[in-house]
């Protein structure tokens, strides 16, 4: 271990292994700073490895990633948070030391500049962490109902994108910029916007500390920063994104990228993968294969491609009573279904794809030439809520399924992707969360017990085809929990009826149980029809 002493406050070092960390307590550093981002190509210990290894040596630590060679003032920022929250002697490591060199040197003169920069306590009623779909929508529903409280959103994103639509973007239904608004152009009238990102959670004491140094309290604290996506769990898959045939709908700048592979590919191989649960829109990965075959169906190159749908897990879809509507679909493009079948390793320029397949009793290796291949990353609860007091065992926000309040602090609760509510992480999910959680926010706030209970409502729409959906909706433990109004089920206005789902596919469990039977009443696709 090469240790470069900076000043008596800070040294640096390259990228450190789990043995390293006892060897720098007895050497008198009282923290360590992990500088390297745990996606990074690489074979290293992730920073909560180190972590854990900090805490049983007895060393403060703190996760500040920056990206080689596009360094940012935000990063400079959070390096002197990090700095100033924990004691020193500090060290600092990312691959080689420059990175945290150079951080190390812009927190110093940020310091220099203006002292009192990390300086900074503001309190309020409620802090909420994250302004995507959840945070807002959340901060809107409480603030409608009292809007006399104190209420900040804590987020460092410029932009706010509507992930969910990136699916059609990949399909071609529309431009990606639709999915795009300016954060403060959504942030509600009434909230105060906290442009910086969360470094800490201190719930003992009722404050957040910021990566620029301020210390937020709050009565009470939200917390829905939504998932991680961890590109770097596949071998290979960071450097090739975006060229080499490989792409995702699940980011912005790659999803006109899928489109445009599926409009150029005429014959060969399409490959479409799923990894492990839990994802965010679990049904968004067969999706993007849907839409693409239906375009090639259009064009009449169908019958000249290999689709091919690999799924980690063993079955198609998690609530049976969608999988024979989906399997006809599986059927009609002539895809094929590999289950327990994970993408491991992704070749760009050779174009070749590597999954660990299950045989029996047996795990195998099994190489598959592409043409082109949509990828859907593993996904994690972000760095600063798995290393947090806040988290279960899986790393997300730990709460009550029901009430969303956590499991130890009355105070406090989490909506969204980044909950342990063991729902589907959907926006239709959050739709149903946010009024929940804002009512017993506001419960809490008055020193009251949770007044309302989510029933772990999700939806998928899978778009099977252009203009057609098979629509999923249920609950914890796959209960379908259907959400049409009386009026469509009693046949009062059977031509509006008619309008709404003329294209909507209902499972047989559904067709029966929702529509009492009425066929009459609409023309839907029927599947499998009992």
């Amino acid at each position: 271990m090469e240790i470069t002493k900076l000043n008596d406050a800070v040294s640096v070092s390259p990228q450190l292994e789990l043995g390293d960390v006892t060897a720098l307590a007895k050497a008198g550093f009282k923290s360590i700073i992990c500088n390297r981002p745990d996606d990074e190509a690489g074979d290293h210990p992730r920073s909560t490895a180190i972590a854990a290894a900090a805490e049983k040596a007895g060393l403060k630590f703190a996760f500040v990633p920056a990206v080689s060679g596009a360094i940012t003032d935000q990063d400079g920022e959070k390096m002197v948070a990090a700095l100033a929250a924990l004691p020193g002697p500090t060290l600092a490591y990312c691959r080689s030391g420059a990175r945290s060199t150079q951080l190390t040197e812009m927190a110093q003169t940020a310091s220099e500049k203006n002292p009192s920069s990390s300086a900074g306590t503001s309190r309020f009623n409620v802090v909420i962490v994250g302004g995507g779909s959840a945070g807002i929508a959340t901060a809107a529903s409480m603030l409608k109902r009292d809007g006399k409280i104190s209420l900040a959103i804590i987020d460092p994103a410029d932009d706010h994108y509507y992930q969910p639509g990136w699916t059609m973007v990949g399909g071609g239904a529309f431009s990606a910029e639709f999915t795009h608004r300016k954060e403060k152009d959504l942030i509600p009238a009434r909230a105060k916007w906290i442009k910086s990102a969360v470094s800490s959670f201190d719930p003992d004491n009722n404050s957040i500390l910021t990566a620029d140094g301020q210390q937020i309290g709050y009565d009470v604290l939200i917390v829905c920063p939504g998932i991680k996506l961890d590109w770097a769990a596949i071998d290979g898959l960071p450097e090739t994104l975006g060229k080499n045939g490989v792409t995702s709908n699940y980011r912005f700048d790659l999803a006109p990228y899928t489109y445009r592979l599926v409009k150029e590919l005429t014959s060969g191989t399409a490959l479409f993968t799923q990894p492990p649960m839990p994802i965010k829109c679990a049904g968004a990965p067969q999706k993007a294969m849907y839409l693409s075959c239906s375009k090639w169906e259009k064009e009449g190159v169908l019958a000249n491609i290999d689709v091919q749908f690999h799924n980690t897990g063993a079955v198609l879809f998690g609530i049976k009573e969608y999988v024979p509507a989906l399997m006809e679909y599986i059927d009609r493009y002539n895809a094929h279904l590999n289950l327990e079948s994970t993408l491991v390793a992704v070749d760009g320029p050779a174009k070749i794809a590597t999954f660990e397949q299950k045989h029996g009793e047996e795990t195998k290796r099994v190489k598959v030439a592409f043409d082109m291949i949509h990828v859907v990353p593993p996904q994690m609860a972000p760095d600063f809520v798995r290393s947090s007091p806040l988290a279960a065992e899986n790393g997300y926000v730990d709460v009550d399924p029901a009430t969303l309040r956590h499991s130890k602090y009355a105070n406090i609760f989490s909506l969204g992707d980044a909950c342990s509510a063991p729902n589907a992480k959907t926006m239709a999910a959050v739709r149903k969360q946010a009024p929940i959680v804002a009512v017993n926010a506001l419960a809490a706030l008055a020193g009251k017990p949770p007044v309302a209970d989510y029933d772990g409502y999700g939806s998928c729409p899978l778009t099977v085809e252009r203009g057609k959906v098979v629509l999923a909706e249920f609950g914890y433990g796959g209960k379908l929990l259907p959400s049409f109004p009386n009026w469509l089920i009693d046949g009062t206005r059977p031509s509006r009826l008619s309008w709404l789902l003329k294209d909507t596919i209902l499972p047989p469990v559904y067709w029966h149980g929702m529509l009492k039977g009425r066929e009459w009443m609409v023309k839907p696709h029927r599947i499998g029809a009992e």
